[in-house]
């Protein structure tokens, strides 16, 4: 499997395969069917999504420019905590619009290590003042893709996952 930029190139899964789904977080492929559309067949893989229990169809040949990848690898678990653990970043004082705005296209991108500066950057802005309504769902929308997909990555529950990550941040507030 090749991989650029987080992401797999002609990557197919299996049925019982778990994947990321931007925006939507870690699935299980649970088929793969092939539906009629305009008189042309297409596959299509029937994905739950293990947080909601929300179920997608994502085209086989178009999975790659949907985002569908594979969870992601030590390395890049790596690099994740790496993210988190930046202290070195400005805070944005953009109007809360634009900042959800950006926000919202890094969670869609799909990369997780757009959803770790994500959450970075909410829970040292949430140190600063109280986040309105929008930005605490974002950060937890944030917390709950990465953890999820931790959990997968390093095949430990999502609690010690959070647990990991909130001494982070308390670690980067001492230091």
């Amino acid at each position: 499997m090749v991989k650029k930029n987080g992401f797999n190139e002609k990557r197919k899964f299996s049925v019982g395969e778990v994947a990321v789904y931007p925006g939507h977080g870690v699935g299980r492929i649970e088929s793969i069917e092939e539906r009629e559309f305009s008189g042309t067949k297409k596959s299509f893989y029937i994905m739950r999504i293990l947080d909601t229990d929300m179920t997608i169809m994502v085209p086989v040949d178009g999975a790659e420019n949907a985002g569908l990848r594979c969870i992601i690898s030590m390395d890049e678990v790596k690099r994740v905590y790496e993210i988190l653990k930046d202290k070195n970043f400005v805070h944005d004082n953009s109007p809360w619009n634009r900042r959800y705005k950006e926000y919202m296209e890094k969670i869609k991108s799909g990369s997780i290590f757009d959803v770790a500066a994500v959450l970075r950057e909410l829970y040292n802005l949430k140190l600063w003042k109280e986040l309105s309504f929008g930005e605490k769902k974002m950060f937890e929308m944030a917390k709950n893709l990465l953890k999820k997909e931790l959990s997968f990555a390093l095949k430990k529950e999502e609690d010690v996952i959070e647990a990991e990550i909130e001494n982070i941040f308390k670690k980067n507030l001492r230091e």
